[in-house]
């Protein structure tokens, strides 16, 4: 689950920028959204994408508290692996895809940070051939 602010916006970048399959997009008759995403594909693994604030009971000052959560990347916990790291980079770098670092080589393989529109950091990643 990655908390988003707006769902809309979180498709627009998940689904066209990243080029993640939308697999579910409904609203419930209550309102509830619940948008799921997952890297083309993949079945084993799906990504909701969740408005803060929409899934549960929450005052104001708990969605508050939790959008400068994600403002400052803190609640995003996802890394995702890639063929070509740079490849990839200038791919997305060229849809407009905010990134934290360029690509840079580790111990493990070439890493980079991106954002999503909201905050949340994620790293992407090549792993070093073993």
């Amino acid at each position: 689950m990655i908390f988003v602010l707006d769902q809309d916006e979180a498709k627009d970048f998940y689904a066209g920028k990243l080029g993640f399959e939308v697999k579910t997009d409904y609203t419930a008759p209550n309102g509830f959204r619940w948008l799921a995403v997952a890297p083309k594909g993949q079945s084993e693994v799906e990504i909701a994408l969740i408005k803060i604030g929409s899934a549960q009971q929450a005052d104001s000052k708990e969605v508050e508290a939790l959008t400068e959560l994600v403002k400052k990347g803190f609640l995003s916990s996802a890394a995702f692996q890639t063929a070509d790291c740079r490849k990839t980079y200038d791919e997305l770098k060229a849809k407009g895809v905010e990134f934290v670092s360029e690509p840079k080589d580790e111990f493990y393989g070439v890493v980079t940070i991106l954002k999503d529109p909201f905050g949340n950091k994620f790293s992407m990643s090549q792993p070093k051939n073993l």
